[in-house]
C-alpha cells in the first residue's frame, strides 16, 4: 500500500492524561501540523491514529514508572509483554550523546538512529526481520503520547510498518534504537555500516557539520502562540533537577522565580524577569535550551501565553 504523509495536530499540556488507545485500520501515516488546540480538545483527525504531542519530557510529563521508554520486562529487556506497554508513549528530546550534539535521545537517554535505505519523502522503513532485531523501531500505539523536547512539532509524525506497527519519523526519517547501546551516552551505533547514523531534532545525521551556526538569540515569533510551557531548573531540558509548568492565556505568574535555565513550548511566547510581567522581556519561539546563552538564566519571573 503506497504510503501517505499527512498533518496531524497535537495539544500541549502538562498535565497527565490517559494512555487511551483508539483502533484504526488505515494504512495511511501521519506527521505532526502546528494547529494548537485548547487544553481539553482533541483535534479531529479524520479517522486516523490519535497521537498527542506534548511539550517537555516524560518526567516533567509526570509520565507513570515502568511504562513507554522506561518499561522493562521481568528479565530486563524489553520483552514483548513490555513492548505493549512501552508503545504507550516515547519521548523525543533534543540533547548531547558522545560526540554528537545535537542528537535526539528517548526517555532512557538511549540514542536514536536513521537509517540511509530509508526514505523520507515518503517516509518508508526498510529495516524489517532480523534488521529489525538489531535496530529496534520506536513504534507507537494508536492513541499514545508523544513528549517532545527540543524538536518542532513539525518535525515529528509516524509512518505505518509492513507489520503494521507505527514507527515514529523525525524529519521524515523512521527512528530506532541499536540494541547494543546500553546506557544513555552511548553511540556505537554512530557509522555502522556506513548508513547508521544518530538523528538531529530536524531529522538529519548527527555528527555531520553543522550548515549554519547555532543562533545567539532566539528568532522572532511568527508562528503560533504558545499556551503552556514546561520551565526546567537546568539547562538542555535536564531532567536531573525539578521543573515547573504553566498553562493558560496571558500574563503567569512562576511559582518558582528565578530559577528556570531552559524552556520547551510549542509556539512563542514572552518571558520577563518580574512577576506580572514586569521587568526585563525577550520573546521566544519555542524551545530554548539554554537560558544563559540569552542572558535570561536564572532570571525568569512570569511569562505570558497566548
Amino acid at each position: 500500500m503506497r504510503k501517505h504523509v499527512v498533518s496531524f495536530a497535537a495539544l500541549i499540556t502538562v498535565g497527565v492524561a490517559a494512555l487511551s488507545a483508539c483502533g484504526n485500520e488505515s494504512g495511511v501515516a501521519t506527521s505532526a501540523g502546528v494547529d494548537e488546540k485548547a487544553a481539553t480538545e482533541q483535534v479531529d483527525q479524520s479517522g486516523l491514529e490519535n497521537l498527542t504531542l506534548l511539550s517537555g519530557t516524560a518526567k516533567s510529563n509526570n509520565a507513570p514508572a515502568d511504562t513507554g521508554d522506561w518499561a522493562k520486562g521481568s528479565d530486563g529487556t524489553l520483552n514483548t509483554a513490555a513492548r505493549n506497554v512501552a508503545s504507550k508513549w516515547v519521548q523525543l528530546k533534543a540533547s548531547k550523546a558522545g560526540e554528537l550534539n545535537p542528537v535526539v535521545v528517548n526517555g532512557a537517554g538511549l540514542t536514536l538512529y536513521r537509517f540511509d535505505k530509508d526514505t523520507a519523502k515518503p517516509s518508508k522503513s526498510n529495516c524489517n526481520g532480523d534488521c529489525a532485531v538489531t535496530w529496534p523501531p520506536v513504534t507507537v500505539s494508536p492513541g499514545s503520547r508523544i513528549f517532545i523536547a527540543g524538536i518542532k512539532k513539525a518535525d515529528v509524525g509516524v509512518v505505518k510498518r509492513d507489520n503494521g506497527e507505527l514507527q515514529v519519523t523525525i524529519g521524515g526519517w523512521p527512528v530506532y534504537r541499536f540494541n547494543k547501546d546500553k546506557k544513555p551516552g552511548d553511540t556505537l551505533g554512530q557509522g555502522v555500516g556506513g548508513t547508521w547514523f544518530g538523528v538531529t531534532p530536524d531529522g538529519k545525521k548527527a555528527g555531520a557539520p553543522a550548515q549554519t551556526p547555532n543562533p545567539t538569540t532566539p528568532p522572532p515569533a511568527n508562528g503560533p502562540k504558545a499556551t503552556s510551557a514546561v520551565l526546567f531548573d537546568d539547562a538542555n531540558f535536564s531532567d536531573n533537577g525539578p521543573s515547573q509548568g504553566v498553562g493558560g492565556k496571558g500574563c503567569q505568574n512562576l511559582s518558582r522565580p528565578g530559577v528556570t535555565s531552559s524552556v520547551s513550548a510549542s509556539g512563542s511566547l514572552k518571558l520577563w524577569t518580574e512577576k506580572d510581567c514586569k521587568g526585563k522581556s525577550l520573546v521566544v519561539d519555542g524551545d530554548v535550551t539554554d537560558l544563559a546563552k540569552v542572558d535570561f538564566d536564572n532570571k525568569l519571573a512570569s511569562v505570558f501565553l497566548g
